[in-house]
């Protein structure tokens, strides 16, 4: 990797704050296991750490079984309740992630999201897509969006999984309730609550024109849900570019889960008056500001984060980046374990530079609330995009990689992720 990129980088691991150098309390979360133990992704959008240990210990103790996933509402408080949605939405997905994995014997995952969510649930990515992006769309929340990135692409290339754990989600049913829920059933659980109509109709008070373009609206946004619930995987996949490319099936289905509803919503909002727009907008500003409020302020990110941030300046993320990479991208082991000539070594850099670079494109430092769900829909599409890009990109260098590798080759390659985790 040339000089300029690790300086880049550098400063894109500052986002990582103080988890990619945990101290010992933090190890004992269970930190150690695993490439991804100290590097949890993202730092923005925090939950406080008592908050987190409380959703550990209630998946530790099974207190949210994967039954819940197609009965609970992971937006919580907007139906009245008073739980954090994130707290709850970090124990639906750490029980379904982890019930097959090992056993279920592990409290946590190396390639959970900093929030304690996960991305990946045995073979489904991004279990609760629909539902985020309405949040994001009409809410305007981006929380759980922005965590999906780099930690996510990584653990497709080196899944956490065995081939046998994998398979325990993609079984058939049996007469009784198992512990590892079924794909089928995790990606049910994509939208929980669709459209939310009648708090709209509560805060705008529509006309019957109005009426009619939200219901349709509403049952546009029910074909979405049904679009990205089709890119649910069948089968387990077997190998890193299986993952890669359910990666892309999922993206490719949430973005035209997007333009599908970009003209009713488009539609909708062109038949409120100004004082209704204003209402509508500001639907979700309780919610913003009541998350702003309850994140933590770390000023090492936020200085990462700001315009005209130079990471050459910064030794501490020189410092950071340099462990990052000797965690999670453990060249010369590779190349030894697996007997990779030349060759093959330096297209295994190519394919560590190309989603290494995904920590920039895919950055997890705030952005400015679009102000309308319009605006605010092509961000969102235009974030989509570029993971599927980046996707992409990594896909075409894990081919490259893999083109000329035995089959011997290629199963140790394989079997390194879920040693790596272990």
């Amino acid at each position: 990797m040339s000089r300029r990129m690790g300086l880049a980088l550098a400063g894109a691991v500052l986002l990582f704050g103080a988890v990619v150098l945990p101290d010992k309390a933090e190890a004992q979360f269970g930190l150690r296991g695993g490439p991804l133990g100290v590097a949890r992704f993202a730092v923005g959008h925090m939950i406080g750490l008592s908050r987190l240990r409380h959703a550990r210990m209630a998946v530790r103790g099974g207190r949210y079984r994967s039954a819940a996933l197609r009965s609970q509402d992971p937006r919580g408080g907007e139906r009245g309740q008073p739980a954090n949605p994130y707290v709850l939405r970090a124990a639906l997905t750490a029980q379904a992630a982890l019930s097959g994995w090992q056993g279920g014997r592990r409290p946590q995952g190396w390639w959970r999201h900093l929030d304690g969510s996960y991305g990946w649930v045995g073979p489904v990515f991004w279990p609760f897509a629909h539902d985020d992006l309405t949040t994001a769309i009409i809410f305007g929340d981006t929380t759980s969006l922005s965590l999906y990135g780099y930690g996510d692409i990584y653990a497709a290339i080196f899944t956490p999984y065995a081939a046998t754990e994998l398979a325990a989600y993609t079984a058939p049913q049996g007469r009784r309730a198992r512990r590892t829920p079924s794909a089928e059933t995790l990606c049910e659980a994509s939208d929980t609550g669709g459209l939310p109509v009648e708090r709209i109709t509560a805060a705008l008070a529509p006309n019957e024109s109005q009426r009619t373009a939200l219901d349709e609206l509403a049952s546009a946004w029910n074909a979405a849900r049904d679009t990205i619930r089709a890119a649910c995987p069948a089968q387990a996949p077997a190998t890193a570019a299986e993952r890669l490319g359910l990666m892309r099936e999922r993206l490719e289905a949430m973005i035209k889960a997007i333009d599908a509803v970009a003209s009713p919503l488009s539609k909708f909002v062109g038949l409120l008056n100004d004082d209704q727009k204003a209402r509508l907008n500001a639907l979700g500003n309780e919610r913003r500001a009541a998350l702003a409020a309850a994140q933590p302020k770390d000023a090492q990110a936020a200085a990462a984060c700001k315009p005209g941030y130079d990471p050459r300046y910064d030794e501490k993320a020189q410092r950071q980046y340099e462990q990052l990479m000797q965690q999670q991208w453990p060249a010369a082991e590779i190349a030894s374990t697996l007997k990779l000539d030349e060759t093959a070594r330096a297209r295994f850099e190519v394919l560590q530079d190309t989603t290494l670079r995904t920590m920039e494109t895919l950055s997890a430092c705030p952005a400015e609330t679009a102000a309308t769900p319009q605006a605010r829909l092509a961000a969102v599409k235009a974030r989509l995009e570029t993971m599927l890009q980046a996707v992409g990109g990594i896909s075409d260098a894990l081919d490259d990689f893999e083109a000329d590798l035995s089959d011997e080759q290629k199963a140790g390659f394989e079997a390194i992720g879920p040693k790596r985790g272990a």
